[in-house]
């Protein structure tokens, strides 16, 4: 009995990104093909697939990101963590989120909701939904929620991994429904409506060089 209840309480897939396709085709128009579209310096990013997974690499100082937004039939609901397979061959120089230097080697946002909140900008500029990033960090603190320089009202980033040799793959497991109500107060997590990957080496030295392999949504059982 104890064994059959064991296998029913196991979280289940609701949501699989797997970047170790096969198909001989370019990243940029195989991410398009998935749905994706490129923000800002998305352009100027070295995509190559590559041991199973997508290498995201620049040499110089740019922002860039790919989104993919679900349709509302595919809202991904009561999501309970995220697991990211991901990692960092090379860490921007200057990056620094305690001394204001807020750029990421790679960072994953989920976006929760409908509701637009303010960016900071004015005149309702790039509003958005409430979100939750993870990122891995060179300098700062594992599990230490911080600020951006935009999107204070409804957005939070986390570092999930520091110190991880470079070039070494790592398994993040992101906890996204207890985290959303305790940071934004709310009493039910909304369904998970997108999310992005991002680089950010603006202010920086000697680009960045990062891997993501693999994004899966689960269940809490």
């Amino acid at each position: 009995m104890g064994e059959i209840l064991s296998a029913g309480a196991e979280p289940k897939a609701l949501y699989t990104m797997d970047f170790g396709q096969k198909e001989n085709i370019d990243a940029s128009t195989w991410l398009k093909k998935q749905g994706f579209d490129e923000f800002l310096d998305a352009k100027r990013l070295h995509l190559k697939f590559e041991n199973e997974g997508l290498r995201i690499s620049t040499n110089e100082g740019l922002t860039a990101m790919f989104g993919l937004k679900f349709g509302k039939p595919d809202y991904v609901r009561d999501v309970n963590h995220i697991v990211i397979e991901w990692g960092v061959n090379r860490f921007p120089i200057g990056a620094d989120w305690a001394q204001g230097n807020k750029r990421v080697p790679i960072g994953v946002i989920f976006s929760f909701g409908d509701k637009k909140l303010s960016s900071g900008l004015p005149l309702g500029i790039k509003d958005a939904p409430y979100f939750l990033s993870a990122f891995i960090g060179e300098k700062e603190q594992v599990n230490r929620m911080y600020l951006g320089a935009l999107y204070q009202e409804g957005g939070r980033y986390f570092c999930v991994s520091n110190g991880a040799p470079m070039g070494q793959p790592i398994v993040t497991k992101f906890e996204v429904n207890n985290r959303f109500k305790d940071v934004f107060k709310q009493e039910k997590t909304p369904p998970i409506t997108g999310f992005a990957f991002e680089m950010n080496t603006d202010d920086t030295k000697g680009g960045a060089d990062a891997f993501i392999k693999k994004i899966v949504f689960y269940s809490e059982h």
